[in-house]
């Protein structure tokens, strides 16, 4: 395909112009980011300000520590949230999002503003 067949909106340059799932096009990218049972749930109020783990159980008390110790440790190694250790006695450790996680805030806002469309539409 030439430059003119593609929608320039939804394939605005040559990095999304492929005919199966790629790990260089930016929207598999942006969907990988997001992947998984909780992570935009974690990711939702991480983008509120840091968080203790205890902090994130109790906001999401139906999430075991096992599924949110896997989901803070794939968002660490996505880049997208850095754990801190904080002083004190006994040590205890903050999470926060990262600039690169703070980017999907406007992703995570169209997607509960399309999936409320798509739950309204018959």
């Amino acid at each position: 395909m030439t430059d003119a067949e593609w929608d320039g909106e939804l394939v605005p340059d040559a990095r999304g112009r492929t005919r199966a799932p790629a790990p260089e096009c930016p929207v598999e990218v942006a969907l990988a980011a997001v992947s998984g049972r909780w992570t935009t749930l974690v990711l939702r109020e991480l983008l509120g300000g840091p968080r203790s783990f205890g902090e994130l159980r109790d906001l999401l008390p139906t999430l075991s520590a096992k599924v949110l110790t896997d989901r803070l440790r794939e968002l660490q190694a996505r880049g997208l949230v850095e754990r801190r250790a904080l002083p004190g006695f006994p040590v205890r450790t903050s999470y926060a999002p990262t600039a690169r996680g703070h980017a999907l805030r406007p992703l995570l806002i169209e997607l509960y503003r399309t999936g409320g469309e798509l739950m309204d539409t018959p």
